[in-house]
């Protein structure tokens, strides 16, 4: 499936779209800061780096096979610029399994951006590119992406304990995960 004929997905809020090359500076912005990539377990962007993810994520549209990635800009209905972004992994095409994700400027972050975008993106997992389960990883120190797990209707399925190695902090990981049966239809969220 190519999903770029199905977007944008918009909220009371909020536009999702594909990122474009424009969106480099946006992304750097946020992207480029310790505070943020802190729980991505990944050096923060170079101006360079920012132009490259921007470029691919442009490109992201397909799904249907096992890695398959989506990246929408989240950005105000009201507002040039993007505030964040929020992710879809393909995890496992046969199984229908996928992966979100989000990442909110911190200049944005404490108004419900990420639960909003979040939420519009689990109703197109499971109401339109057919999920079953949706899952999230993240540091257990990221109390914020909790919260938001958990206003999604997400369950806590696992703590792993000291997994990662972030350069020389270990982290640990809490997984969240619903399935499309225990949320129901989710669309316009």
């Amino acid at each position: 499936m190519d999903v770029a004929s199905l977007l944008p997905l918009t909220t009371a809020r909020l536009s999702l779209r594909l990122f474009t090359p424009g969106d480099a500076d946006d992304l750097h912005a946020y992207q480029s800061l310790p505070s943020v990539v802190r729980y991505l377990y990944r050096p923060a962007y170079t101006r360079e780096r920012s132009e490259q993810v921007a470029a691919e994520r442009a490109a992201w549209t397909a799904w249907r096979a096992d890695g398959d990635k989506l990246a929408l800009a989240v950005c105000r209905r009201d507002e040039p610029g993007v505030l964040g972004e929020v992710s879809l992994l393909l995890a496992d095409a046969r199984a229908a399994q996928a992966e979100i994700g989000w990442t909110v400027d911190p200049g944005h972050q404490g108004r419900g951006y990420a639960t909003e975008a979040a939420a519009a993106l689990t109703g197109f997992a499971f109401d339109t590119l057919g999920v079953h389960r949706l899952y999230a990883r993240l540091d257990v120190e990221n109390t914020a992406s909790v919260r938001v797990c958990e206003r999604l209707g997400m369950r806590r399925e696992a703590h792993l304990v000291e997994n990662d190695l972030d350069g020389d902090r270990w982290g640990s990981e809490y997984i969240y995960a619903a399935l499309s049966a225990d949320l129901g239809s989710r669309s316009g969220a």
